[in-house]
């Protein structure tokens, strides 16, 4: 293959998350991304590297037998979604395949989980979870004013596909709720009404920046934020008595706006008004009741996330079970005594910590982000719960000042997984089990093969998926110390 040269070929299989392994009817092979297994496409090789060719899809020239009639009318223009051409079960045995290879190939999978992990072995791998609804589970969008040609009209929306300016109206986005469509339609139309120029991210000239909306699945309110810089003003009044008039199912949390004269392309606040109503809402999970403000951090698929959770606690109070640390006959007063202390590292804003607190003598959680923490106690005592600990700081450096050790470890890292020098720390306290929740199954797989070779076990997995028609998928590990021995807390 030579750089710069098209070529055509058919994609035989596409490695997470979006890597597709496209062979030319000569046998060479060329990783392209954003296909699908089975396509035939057009492609120019972009990058030569030791014999390796990686490419960019020019077109499709041929669908995959199992694709269909994208249901989203906005889909290969906007840049959010991935499988709206692919039934939500086939989404979901690519992804399962897709995690499956990855960690079957990690580095030292010679001890690790080559042969076991199979498809049909239940006893190790509990596949994947769906997602309870597969239309409108967004919980949280952040859309952008623009414009989608170069000196078109007011838009706004989502960035178009592969670029950083154009922006592509989306009134009909599956992935939102019809209210927040309704809202997003209003908002255009009354920015247009008003004559207000967007911002521009080059000149750092203009006014309107961003939309963000947030909903609680369970109540239906929303929060809404109109983002704009300082440079002129615009008749609020008529923004929000427009907004109110929306015949909605659900209803208003509050209707805000913010300045932001930052110059980055971020949502930040320099101040925030409260056009209507207050400035958060709570959302239940799994009976505990949290506070959501505009930049809380809330996993943006609220019944996903009760999925994602009640998984990992029914594999944690399992291996509680198994190792001596539960004791379902034990009142409160003996787990206050001796039950367990448990690790949440990376815990946000506490969820999981305090899901386990009712078995647990303490939680202790570390998170690096300082709000998330203040959310944390909050939502504590919110709920009633006064045997978790949050400590805000980085995990690597944190672990040092805590006296207590763990009997169980909860890690729940970003996209990037665990800095790799808290791994040893990590493995140092030589606990009998621990859980892995990773919202990138690539770092889980970067992270997993230290774990094996100090002697843990891959003992379940599950997927969950938190994002129908995207790439996305969340998975739980449960992992096992061959080495150390169970230590009984209640008899």
């Amino acid at each position: 293959m030579k750089k710069g040269e098209i070529y055509e070929g058919l994609v035989e299989d596409v490695l997470f998350p979006n890597k597709g392994v496209v062979v030319t009817p000569e046998g060479e092979k060329c990783m392209c991304k954003n296909v699908l297994p089975g396509q035939k496409i057009r492609f120019r090789v972009t990058k030569l590297r030791h014999g390796d060719a990686e490419g960019m899809k020019l077109e499709v020239l041929e669908n995959a037998a199992y694709e269909k009639t994208p249901e989203c009318p906005h889909f290969g223009k906007c840049g959010g979604c991935a499988y709206h051409t692919l039934e939500y079960e086939k989404q979901l045995k690519i992804k399962e395949q897709q995690v499956l290879k990855l960690l079957k190939n990690m580095p030292g999978n010679h001890i690790g989980i080559s042969e076991q992990l199979t498809i049909d072995n239940d006893e190790l791998y509990k596949g994947v979870i769906s997602s309870p609804i597969k239309y409108g589970y967004k919980n949280k969008m952040e859309f952008s004013f623009g414009d989608e040609t170069k000196g078109g009209e007011l838009t706004l929306g989502l960035h178009k596909k592969d670029s950083f300016y154009d922006v592509v109206p989306v009134p009909e986005c599956r992935i939102v709720c019809e209210d927040i469509r309704k809202i997003l339609s209003f908002v255009s139309e009354e920015c247009r009404r008003q004559n207000l120029p967007y911002y521009h991210k080059m000149t750092h000239e203009g006014f309107l920046r961003h939309l963000l909306v947030r909903r609680s699945e369970k109540s239906g309110e929303i929060l809404l934020a109109l983002v704009t810089s300082s440079q002129q003003e615009m008749d609020l009044e008529s923004f929000k008595n427009g907004l109110l008039a929306l015949e909605l199912k659900g209803s208003y949390a509050g209707i805000l706006r913010i300045v932001n004269d930052q110059l980055a392309d971020a949502v930040h606040a320099d101040s925030i008004d409260i056009l209507y109503g207050k400035d958060f809402f709570t959302e239940e999970v799994l009976g505990l009741t949290f506070k959501v403000s505009l930049f809380s951090f809330f996993q943006t698929n609220t019944l996903g996330a009760e999925k994602l959770y009640d998984t990992s606690r029914v594999f944690i109070l399992e291996a509680m079970a198994n190792q001596g640390l539960l004791n379902k006959e034990a009142d409160k007063e003996e787990i206050a005594k001796n039950g367990p202390v448990i690790y949440d590292l990376y815990s946000g804003t506490g969820t999981i910590a305090q899901l386990l607190s009712p078995v647990a003598k303490k939680v202790i959680g570390v998170e690096i982000v300082e709000e998330a923490v203040e959310a944390a106690k909050n939502n504590t005592i919110r709920n009633n719960i006064t045997n978790c600990e949050f400590i805000a700081g980085d995990v690597l450096k944190t672990l040092d000042n805590i006296t207590t050790k763990p009997d169980f470890i909860v890690l729940d890292p970003p996209r990037e997984g665990i800095n790799p020098k808290a791994l040893p720390k990590l493995i140092s306290y030589d606990v009998q089990n621990m859980i892995y929740i990773s919202c990138k199954p690539t770092s889980l797989a970067h992270d997993l093969p230290t774990f094996i070779e100090a002697g843990y076990e891959v003992k379940k997995l599950a997927m969950v998926d938190m994002f129908p028609w995207t790439m996305n998928i969340e998975t739980v590990c449960l992992l096992s110390n061959r080495k150390a021995d169970s230590h009984i807390k209640l008899s």
